[in-house]
């Protein structure tokens, strides 16, 4: 079987359209890493699946160009720009977001309209507004800028620690404080509910950085959206269980409707036995 996504412009008249063709997935790092972090994740979707991961402005390899405010909802512009201008006509992308890279695919969603076929929030939760852990979050996120030993990077076999000790200070500093204000905290369950896309929601049942309770809850806002919790994991499944997380993303990813092509002719599998709860909730 073979659909076509079709994507209108500004003017309603209808551009050429390819046959369809499984989505991009566009993974999005959390705060001080960079694309690396998804390399794992890379080898075990690959070649059913294409990823792009690129390194945010300010990250990574990626400078941040003048007059990107490190704002939420300007790297949430800046991403659905690159990803418009990275597909082919009548391509569709998912996002996935991690930790921080998860409110930034959400601030995302709204700039690709039709493009956009779904979203995957891993560690990525909140809503909830809490003075005191957000103000120590503050504090110790900016300790470690002002101090953070840069000299490391002339070190052999250093490349690991690189991502944090490269980052662009404005973007850490700015992005880690505009995540926390009270404002964009409860902002989060407004863009949440304004999803108009299947949505997947991973936490790991050791992460003590983001409580899988705070997932489960800013998943709760999501119309359409399965929930599923990945024992053993802490914050960082795609490099600790790469395996177990692809596990969970391919009978997902199949069952969005520019995913079933690629789903039927694949030979990939759910690997057995992967320790995962999930739920799911219809679109009222």
């Amino acid at each position: 079987m073979s659909s076509t996504v079709r994507d209108l412009p500004a003017s309603g008249a209808p551009q050429p359209s390819l046959a369809a063709q499984p989505p991009l997935l566009v993974a999005l790092h959390g705060w001080l890493l960079s694309g690396r972090l998804w390399q794992p994740l890379v080898e075990q979707l690959e070649p059913e699946w294409s990823l792009w991961t690129p390194d945010l402005p300010g990250f990574g390899a990626s400078a941040r160009p003048r007059g990107l405010q490190p704002s939420l909802a300007s790297y949430g512009r800046w991403v659905a720009a690159a990803c418009r201008d990275r597909l082919e006509p009548g391509r569709q992308v998912v996002l996935i977001g991690h930790s921080l890279g998860g409110s930034i695919a959400l601030h995302a969603a709204a700039g690709l309209g039709g493009r956009l076929a779904g979203m995957v929030q891993i560690a990525a939760g909140g809503g909830v507004y809490q003075p005191r852990p957000f103000r120590q979050v503050r504090q110790g996120g900016a300790a470690f800028m002002r101090w953070r030993p840069r000299w490391l990077l002339g070190l052999p076999g250093s490349d690991g620690l690189s991502a944090p000790l490269r980052a662009d200070p404005r973007a850490a500093r700015g992005l880690l404080a505009c995540s926390m204000r009270r404002e964009a905290v409860q902002q989060l369950p407004q863009l949440t509910a304004g999803l108009a896309v299947p949505s997947l929601w991973i936490a790991g049942s050791r992460d003590t950085v983001m409580a899988p309770r705070y997932v489960r809850h800013l998943a709760g806002y999501a119309p359409e959206h399965q929930f599923a919790l990945l024992e053993g994991a802490g914050h960082l499944p795609m490099r600790q269980m790469p395996g177990a997380l692809a596990g969970i993303l391919r009978p997902w990813l199949a069952t969005l409707p520019a995913g079933r092509e690629i789903a039927a002719g694949s030979s990939a599998q759910s690997e057995p036995g992967i320790p995962a709860q999930s739920e799911a909730r219809p679109r009222s």
